[in-house]
């Protein structure tokens, strides 16, 4: 169960750090988001602030695939862990070797993947931005110190 869970939970961080990273890169798709709320996608920001102009259809969307997720690991056949029985082309294999070395790539791209995106929610929530500068953070404890007498003289 727990190696179900670790897989699921690495498999959606994979998502998500992408689902971060490419509207940075590639920049938004063009059009609508929401026509009935007149919301274009380059209207949303990136990153956390994101989360306050998704509207309610958005949420619902959002939640029901949670909902899904959570719900297929509840599945009571005897299977293995991560095996949903999607056979996604290039990458499936007969071979036990080869499926268990992608298995392991897949578990250590998944681990990587969930501290990436609690580091990127981290920076975010600090400095407004994923990609942001320290510098922008004013109230780090960090500068505690600067504005004692000496602390930058050296």
């Amino acid at each position: 169960r727990r190696r179900e869970v670790e897989i699921k939970h690495g498999r959606v961080s994979m998502l998500a750090t992408m689902g971060y990273i490419t509207p940075e890169i590639t920049g938004k798709f063009p059009g609508f988001l929401s026509p009935l709320n007149n919301l274009k996608f380059e209207d949303v920001p990136n990153g956390l602030a994101a989360l306050k102009v998704v509207p309610s259809g958005g949420w619902a969307q959002i939640l029901a695939y949670c909902f899904l997720c959570e719900l297929e690991g509840f599945d009571p056949k005897d299977r293995e862990p991560g095996n949903l029985g999607f056979r996604p082309p290039f990458l499936y294999t007969e071979d036990p070797a080869l499926r268990s070395r992608r298995l392991a790539a897949e578990l250590a791209n998944g681990r990587l993947a969930m501290m990436a995106i609690i580091g990127m929610f981290f920076q975010d929530g600090l400095t407004g931005s994923a990609w942001g500068d320290w510098a922008n953070y004013t109230d780090s404890p960090l500068r505690a110190l600067e504005s004692e007498l000496g602390a930058q003289e050296r």
